[in-house]
């Protein structure tokens, strides 16, 4: 779905279900992650991740009026509760965000600027460990896929899937399994 930056929604229809969500999925990350500075950063970056999710599966476009200022807010935040972590941050979003433009400039019909950006967040979120949160997104997607084809055959290889949902839950499952 194509459409410009101010048709994208900065809320999802059902957006009190979404917000209801959003906050137990930050809770949990908060209550696993612990309640420090950081933590609470993870925790509100994990509600934003299931809000961004939400308005991708309706419109399949992810707003930059969310998502750029949360990357620079993620790295700001960083900065300040972690400056040690500073660069690694720093450079797993530029490569998560750079392998993902390169994929969208290849393939623009398949991968939009929405997920690059998205990219850019996840590694400014979780540094090093965007490659797993990737890798699990990934693989969730391709589940999804299989179960799809399964059920409905060779026409279901013609669907275009949101990927944004899936990466956010890669990003989610991170939060919560990895080492504190």
């Amino acid at each position: 779905m194509t459409g410009t930056a101010g048709d994208t929604p900065v809320r999802p229809r059902r957006w009190i279900e979404t917000l209801v969500v959003a906050l137990a999925v930050g809770t949990a990350v908060l209550a696993r992650n612990g309640v420090d500075g950081w933590g609470v950063v993870e925790a509100l970056a994990a509600g934003t991740l299931v809000w961004l999710a939400a308005i991708d599966l309706e419109s399949r476009l992810l707003p930059n009026r969310i998502v750029v200022p949360g990357t620079v807010a993620l790295l700001i935040a960083c900065g300040v509760f972690d400056s040690s972590s500073l660069l690694e941050h720093l450079l797993a979003a530029v490569v998560a965000g750079g392998f993902f433009f390169a994929a969208a400039m290849l393939r623009p019909a398949d991968l939009g600027m929405g997920d690059v950006k998205l990219a850019l967040f996840l590694g400014a979120l979780l540094g090093a460990d965007v490659l797993n949160a990737l890798a699990i997104g990934f693989g969730l997607v391709a589940l999804f896929a299989l179960v799809l084809v399964a059920r409905q055959g060779r026409s279901a290889l013609k669907r275009h899937l949101p990927l944004g949902p899936f990466l956010a839950a890669g990003a989610i499952l991170v939060l919560m399994i990895s080492p504190v």
